[in-house]
This record gives C-alpha cells, sequence and structure tokens, in this order.
C-alpha cells in the first residue's frame, strides 16, 4: 500500500510546479506584498489584472495547494475567513522587483523547456549520436532556439538575467578588492547584461563588454558602462583585463541538460 502511495505521489508531484506557475503568472504574491498585510480569497480576486470572469473556486484549490508547500501563509480572520500572507519562499516570486526567481520559474514552467522530457526514454536507447532530447523534440539545440523563438528568447534571458543579479550579489561582495584592480571587463555569455550591470553598478570605473550571441544581445536594453557586442565565444572573445563567466549560474542549465537533452 506504502508503495502505491509513493508512485500516486510522483505521478502527480507536477502540480506543485504548475500551481506556483499559476500564482506567478498571477501576480498573487505581489498583489499580497503591495498591501503589506495577509488577504483574504476575496481580496486577491478583486486585485487579478485582465481578469473578466475569475473562478474564485479554482484559485482557491490553487492556494491550498501553495499553503501546503510553504509558498503561502494561512490565518485565519475574526469573520472566520482564510488570510494568504508571504512567506520566505513567496517572497522569491514577486515580479515587480528586481531579486526574484519568477522568471527562471517561468522559464522552467515553459513548454519548449519540459516538452524534452519526453524523449529521455528514447535517448537511453539509442544514446546521442542522433542527438539529443531537446533537438530531438524541436529539431534545434537550446540556444539555436532561442534564435528562432521570440518568446523563448525572452523568457531565456530575462531568467538568465534573474539568477544573474542574485549571484552577482555575492560575487561583488565576494570579489571587492579584486574588482577595484582591472579596469576592464567582459562577461562571456553574459545575456542581455543583468549581471554586468550589477558589478558596473558597484564599481562605475570599469569599462565592460557584455558578449553574448548577436540575437541575444540584440534584445539587451543601454547600461551606462556597458558596450554589448554579439559574437561566438567558440571563435574569439572580446580582450579585457579580466574574464566574468558565471559557470555557477549554466550550471542550472547544465543540469537540465544531463537530465532532459544529454542522457
Amino acid at each position: 500500500m506504502l508503495g502505491q502511495v509513493e508512485i500516486w505521489r510522483y505521478m502527480t508531484c507536477f502540480t506543485d510546479s504548475v500551481a506556483i506557475k499559476c500564482v506567478v503568472e498571477l501576480r498573487i504574491a505581489d498583489i499580497i506584498d503591495r498591501y503589506g498585510k495577509p488577504l483574504s480569497l476575496s481580496q486577491i480576486v478583486a486585485n487579478l489584472e485582465d481578469a473578466p470572469s475569475p473562478d474564485a473556486n479554482l484559485l482557491e484549490r490553487v492556494m491550498r495547494v501553495m499553503v501546503r508547500r510553504k509558498i503561502f501563509s494561512a490565518e485565519k480572520s475574526e469573520t472566520g475567513e482564510t488570510l494568504y500572507g508571504l512567506t520566505r519562499a513567496s517572497k522569491w516570486i514577486l515580479r515587480d522587483t528586481k531579486m526574484t526567481l519568477a522568471p527562471m520559474l517561468l522559464l522552467e514552467n515553459h513548454l519548449i523547456h519540459l516538452n524534452p522530457a519526453h524523449y529521455i526514454s528514447e535517448i537511453v536507447r539509442e544514446g546521442t549520436k542522433n542527438g539529443t532530447a531537446f533537438f530531438k523534440c524541436h529539431g534545434h539545440e537550446q540556444f539555436e532556439m532561442t534564435g528562432l523563438d521570440a518568446e523563448y528568447n525572452r523568457l531565456f534571458n530575462e531568467g538568465m538575467v534573474c539568477t544573474a543579479r542574485v549571484v552577482s550579489k555575492a560575487v561583488i561582495n565576494g570579489y571587492k578588492d579584486g574588482f577595484n584592480k582591472i579596469e576592464s571587463l567582459v562577461d562571456v555569455g553574459g545575456g542581455i547584461g543583468g549581471s554586468l550591470s550589477e558589478i558596473v553598478r558597484a564599481y562605475p570605473h570599469i569599462k565592460a563588454i557584455n558578449f553574448d550571441l548577436p540575437h541575444v544581445v540584440s534584445t539587451a536594453p543601454k547600461f551606462d558602462g556597458i558596450t554589448h557586442v554579439g559574437g561566438d565565444m567558440f571563435v574569439s572573445i572580446p580582450s579585457a583585463d579580466a574574464i566574468y563567466m558565471k559557470v555557477y549560474i549554466h550550471r542550472i542549465f547544465i543540469f537540465i541538460e544531463s537530465v532532459i537533452s544529454s542522457v
């Protein structure tokens, strides 16, 4: 009996990702954060954007899942209503803030990202001689796909920016003396420059180059002190006093590739 329960748990564990994706897309954490206090379901529903006929019953079921997973807290009001509040986890899915993991969560739950998982057994049988699971699913590898699908490219870049901001804070604090000693810095695979912008903001004397694929830097916003350069790091890299490569960020994608695309 316990074995059956475990299998059912694995069969339905995807519901956690679906539920948290739902609350991110609806900006529920941001609604609660704006009020600065726990809110009832009716208050949350009243603040939903672009929701002409919201289904409060369905949202209540989603919120119950999120409370069980400690994404939101729940307490009873004096009138008996359930009030939903933020937790240490939900503060990381706020979308109206710079330090957030919401864009990465939306990227990880995008169908382009998820569908290759259905090819894992095929890759186990055949190996990768005919392509990775990602390639078999889409006909292109991941970084090629960002150049072909504008929406996926946007999600990918925004996901990279949010994780880069989180990590760059730690890098800045850990290498203060190192950044003080360099005049120029190139960020290889810098996406749209989110991580590099944090460094340049902290060390404005640095002349920085954000280097990535042409279709990536073409969507990059302007930052003071940063020049965006498109190219292929396997061909050549712009020269600078130091090279910044966010291996720790790309580990996320290396992990995804090893599980989904390169089994």
